[in-house]
């Protein structure tokens, strides 16, 4: 029989992500700050880049087409962050907290794209 090749590419990601989140429920021990850092900093897009960058063979139109969606994408999670920090300090349970913020992020997108068309962008 033999031996499977790993495809790095798109296994790497996987472990870094996987890594991240075992590092913030270690640091959340120690520091709630360093653990809320952790989990915000910009970990996800350099992984999404190297995977697009890989499977596009680094065609520059195609790169500056996935930054543009992400721009367009860090707004709603923007939105997401702020609605979940507001609902918690009412005081909410986790999963409605959640459960609004995903509602506030669609509705954020939604909002981008209606303009996008409008605007012909």
């Amino acid at each position: 029989m033999e031996p499977v090749a790993i495809d790095w590419q798109r296994v790497l990601p996987v472990i870094v992500s996987i890594l991240v989140i075992i590092l913030v429920a270690l640091l959340r021990q120690h520091s709630r700050l360093l653990a809320a850092i952790t989990a915000t900093m910009p970990i996800n897009v350099p992984l999404a880049l190297w995977i697009v960058y890989a499977a596009e063979e680094g065609e520059p139109a195609a790169m500056v087409n996935f930054s543009e969606g992400l721009l367009i994408g860090i707004l709603p999670s923007l939105v997401f962050l702020v609605v979940i920090w507001l609902a918690l300090r009412a005081g909410w349970s986790l999963i409605p907290v959640i459960a609004v913020g995903y509602v506030a992020w669609g509705v954020g997108l939604g909002v981008i794209f209606v303009v996008r068309n409008l605007s012909g962008s």
